[in-house]
């Protein structure tokens, strides 16, 4: 087994990664939380994989105080998962860090995909997303206005910076009125986008596909609870086991091979556009959920991979 403990710029690292979480994940869970739980065990399952590649390894919340950052030699994002609530102390932390040690994923891919303007760069390069429309912080016209003008009967209204479904509306003509009180203050701070919905979403669900080091690995599928677009679990959504197509894998690897440099891991998160066909919802690079527990090999094969491919390259 290969020991990839060394010394770099003439200071010797105490550790080669510390895994990123968040300060309500720290500790084992106490309780019988199945969440906490699930985050748990699922970076116990990578700290497990990433030491047997001889790696020296710990586990901290992304804003402990005490920690000395320049004393690893990367840190690679799990579950930061408060990180779009605490936006600019994270991006303070982000920057900071970076001058200390690396990042995994890449300190630029985090940065990029950091913000949903990435959604129109990539349909620059010809991925098919939603039909999406970014407004910036400040612009003073009204949701009504802007539907009209990009002609949306029915969108998805979202911040550019978010996560877990925050600040997430499905705006039709029975509820804009209620859902424009609410705009009109976001918009003030920060950038949002407006998205055509999508009905599969809440007939079919949304697949999501793991990618590691730019290959498939497994496939889930999320499902809303009826009635509800969000397939989060934090809206009654459910995770469900799945089997995506050569066609499908084939579509996910390419979307993430896109990216340079090439992610380490990341989701690639697709929905059926109300014409049938797939498109991209999101690209996850920075913590996404990997759900390991739907293949038990997952955790081996991203520690492997960065063992070989990052630390290799020292």
């Amino acid at each position: 087994m290969k020991n990839y403990f060394f010394e770099f710029s003439n200071s010797l690292y105490m550790y080669d990664i510390i895994i990123l979480t968040e300060r309500r994940y720290v500790e084992k869970p106490k309780d019988d939380d199945v969440y906490k739980w699930n985050v748990y065990n699922e970076d116990h399952a990578l700290y497990k994989a990433l030491e047997s590649e001889g790696l020296n390894i710990a586990r901290k919340s992304w804003d402990d105080q005490n920690f000395d950052w320049s004393t690893t030699k990367y840190v690679l994002f799990r579950s930061t998962w408060d990180y779009f609530d605490r936006i600019e102390e994270f991006l303070g932390w982000l920057e900071t860090t970076s001058k200390k040690c690396k990042m995994i994923n890449a300190y630029s891919t985090i940065k990029w995909n950091m913000d949903k303007h990435y959604l129109s760069e990539l349909g620059d390069l010809g991925v098919a997303t939603p039909s999406t429309y970014i407004v910036e912080k400040g612009d003073n016209r009204s949701l009504e206005s802007l539907m009209q003008h990009y002609g949306l009967n029915e969108c998805v209204l979202k911040p550019c910076i978010s996560g877990a479904g925050r600040h997430t509306y499905h705006v039709k003509a029975n509820n804009i009125a209620e859902i424009t009180s609410i705009y009109g203050s976001l918009i003030k701070n920060e950038a949002m986008i407006l998205q055509e919905f999508m009905h599969s979403v809440m007939d079919e669900g949304e697949v999501t596909i793991v990618i590691l080091g730019g290959r498939y690995s497994h496939a889930v599928k999320k499902v809303a609870k009826k009635g509800e677009f969000r397939v989060q679990d934090d809206f009654g959504g459910t995770v469900h086991e799945y089997m995506p197509s050569e066609s499908e894998i084939e579509l996910a690897e390419s979307i993430m091979n896109k990216v340079q440099p090439l992610p380490a891991y990341g989701r690639v998160d697709l929905i059926k556009d109300n014409n049938g066909h797939w498109v991209l919802s999101e690209l996850e690079l920075i913590e996404p959920e990997l759900w390991f527990r739907f293949n038990s090999n997952a955790a081996q094969q991203l520690a492997s991979y960065v063992a070989q491919n990052i630390f290799a390259e020292h």
